[in-house]
C-alpha cells in the first residue's frame, strides 16, 4: 500500500514547479507550434527520469548555471517578442496579414524552463523517494497528467487571442521567469542578500502584471 503523504507530497511540488514550465509552453505554441511542447517534455522527462535513477546525485547539478544560462535566454526571447508585438499591431494597422513565424529558439527557451522547474521540483522528490519510491512516481505521473489536460484546454482557449496580444502575454511571463530566475541566482551567489519576499513564486503575479503593460505599451504605442 503506498503511502498517502509521500504520494500528495509528490503530487503537490509536481503541480506546483510542471504548472509554470507548462504556462510558458502554452504560450509558445501560440508562436512556435510543437516545439514548444517538444522543448518542455524532454527537459521534463531528462530531470525526472535522473531523478528516479540515481536519486540524492540530481542534487549535485549546477543550479545556479542553469538558472543564470536559462535566465538569459528567456530575457533575449522576451525582449524579441516584444519587437515582434510591435510588428504585428502594425501589420494589422496597415492592413497586412502578419506571416510570422517563431519556431526558432522556442525548442531551447521551453527546454531550458522544463529542465528548472523540473529541477526545482526534483528537490523535494529526492527526499520522498526513498521512503515510498512508488508513491513518489505515481503522484509524479498523476500530477503531469492533470496539467497535460488542462494545459491542453487553455491552449484552445489561447489560440483564439489576436497574435500582437499573445505575444505581449509570452514576453511577460519570459520576462518575470527571468526577473526571478536571475534574482535566485544572485541570492545563491550572496547568501542571504535578496529579501525573502522577493523569492516566493508569488512574486511572478506582480512581475507578469508590470511587464505585460510594459509589452502592451510599447507595442500599440501610436
Amino acid at each position: 500500500m503506498i503511502n498517502p503523504g509521500i504520494f500528495f507530497g509528490a503530487l503537490g511540488i509536481t503541480l506546483l514547479e510542471i504548472s509554470e514550465a507548462a504556462a510558458i509552453t502554452i504560450a509558445l505554441y501560440s508562436v512556435g507550434g510543437n516545439k514548444a511542447i517538444y522543448g518542455t517534455s524532454l527537459g521534463v522527462l531528462i530531470v525526472f527520469v535522473l531523478t528516479f535513477i540515481i536519486g540524492n546525485l540530481i542534487s549535485n547539478l549546477p543550479i545556479l548555471l542553469v538558472k543564470i544560462v536559462s535566465g538569459a535566454l528567456l530575457l533575449y526571447f522576451g525582449i524579441r517578442l516584444i519587437k515582434s508585438a510591435r510588428k504585428s499591431v502594425l501589420r494589422e494597422r496597415n492592413g497586412l496579414k502578419n506571416e510570422e513565424h517563431f519556431e526558432k529558439g522556442v525548442f531551447y527557451t521551453t527546454f531550458s524552463v522544463g529542465v528548472v522547474e523540473a529541477f526545482e521540483a526534483a528537490i523535494v522528490l529526492v527526499a520522498l523517494i526513498p521512503y515510498d519510491f512508488y508513491a513518489s512516481l505515481l503522484g509524479v505521473i498523476i500530477a503531469i497528467i492533470i496539467i497535460i489536460i488542462a494545459a491542453y484546454i487553455l491552449r484552445n482557449q489561447i489560440r483564439k487571442l489576436k497574435q500582437a496580444v499573445v505575444k505581449n502575454i509570452v514576453s511577460a511571463i519570459l520576462l518575470s521567469f527571468s526577473l526571478f530566475w536571475f534574482t535566485e541566482s544572485v541570492n545563491l551567489i550572496i547568501k542571504n542578500s535578496i529579501p525573502s519576499i522577493l523569492l516566493m513564486d508569488y512574486i511572478l503575479i506582480p512581475y507578469f502584471i508590470i511587464f505585460f503593460l510594459i509589452s502592451y505599451s510599447i507595442a500599440y504605442r501610436k
